[in-house]
């Protein structure tokens, strides 16, 4: 079994986004407690994080960006209502992507199979030129260019974040050799996502949206990850694979309207690898983005963590809502041009 990477540092717990914020430190606790309680953590490689450098954030972010997040170091920062900064902050953003980093060139060199970083704040919704949505960097967008910096042709994005990965879309949405694939609740913040936005130029089709409704669980998940997701990902083939792991689809998510249990998580971080093993040769890093409620976290990173470790997927029994397979169509519809393996 391939080696796995697990990223963590007391500098990510110093992040401050305010009094009663539900990103809080508590968060990370979670994914220790369930690692611990799953027996998981003593077969993880613990590493710690280093600072992303200037050169690798300029890769996706602005230098006008980049000198924003960093105008908040030492001090209290509000970058809009959602988004807010503590005087550690700066230097967590810095080595939430850093870790990142550190990660992909560590899989890319074989010193590690896969890795999950276990990092705050989160990233997917910071855009090159502004920060919301509860992220500072965008952590799995610059992991992505340090990929394709080093000479990568074709690097897969996976997000399961309840949110829509507006930011990761936006970094990417000419380029060709970044497929992006994006299941959210929609309607829902930030209002993007909608299943004609496809990408443009050479890059269209290439960003891949899969809008839901809210209420979907495992069963519904499975169907769309499996029929959708999959054959679109082992068509393009990826030479890496990058997961944007969030657990505000748990059933119990404060700020989520999904019913994914640990079976689905596992389930969905199944499909994950199944779209690393050609090309990718299993390399993957998993990075945190949201899930607030704390036992939903716990219990959806000892899932997600013990399949990256080996661990087999629980039976899925449960039947999809009826009507599902309309919207199983629609994507289908929508995406066939550009992959006519969903045909």
């Amino acid at each position: 079994m391939a080696r796995v990477g697990f990223y963590d540092d007391p500098v990510f717990g110093e992040h401050d986004a305010g009094a009663g914020h539900p990103e809080r430190p508590e968060r990370l606790e979670a994914v220790r407690r369930g690692l611990r309680g799953a027996g998981l953590d003593e077969e993880l490689v613990r590493l710690a994080p280093r600072a992303v450098v200037p050169e690798e954030l300029l890769r996706v972010h602005t230098a006008a960006h980049v000198a924003r997040i960093a105008s908040g170091a030492g001090r209290h920062v509000r970058f809009d209502p959602d988004t807010a900064a503590g005087p550690r902050s700066h230097a967590a953003a810095l080595a939430a992507a850093g870790a990142v980093v550190d990660a992909v060139e560590r899989v890319l060199d074989g010193s590690l199979g896969r890795a999950f970083c276990a990092v705050r704040p989160p990233g997917h919704h910071a855009t090159p030129g502004r920060p919301m949505g509860f992220c500072l960097l965008n952590n799995v967008a610059i992991g992505a260019a340090a990929a394709l910096a080093r000479g990568l042709q074709r690097v897969a994005i996976l997000d399961f974040d309840v949110h829509h990965g507006n930011g990761t879309q936006e970094a990417f949405w000419r380029d060709p050799r970044v497929l992006f694939v994006s299941s959210h609740q929609f309607p829902y913040y930030p209002g993007t996502g909608a299943l004609d936005e496809a990408g443009e130029g050479d890059g269209r089709g290439f960003t891949v949206n899969l809008p839901m409704p809210a209420g979907l669980g495992d069963a519904e998940f499975r169907r769309a990850y499996r029929q959708i997701v999959e054959p679109i990902g082992r068509t393009f083939d990826p030479e890496l694979v990058l997961v944007s792991a969030g657990f505000d689809i748990h059933r119990d998510d404060p700020l989520g309207g999904m019913g994914v249990t640990a079976a689905g998580f596992a389930e969905l971080m199944d499909v994950c690898l199944a779209v690393a093993a050609g090309a990718a040769r299993g390399r993957l890093v998993a990075v945190l983005e949201g899930g607030y409620d704390l036992d939903g976290i716990a219990e959806a990173s000892a899932a997600v963590v013990g399949r990256m470790l080996g661990r087999p997927v629980p039976a899925l029994d449960a039947a999809p809502r009826p009507g599902f397979e309309k919207l199983l169509d629609a994507y289908r519809t929508a995406h066939a041009k550009q992959w006519p393996v969903l045909k």
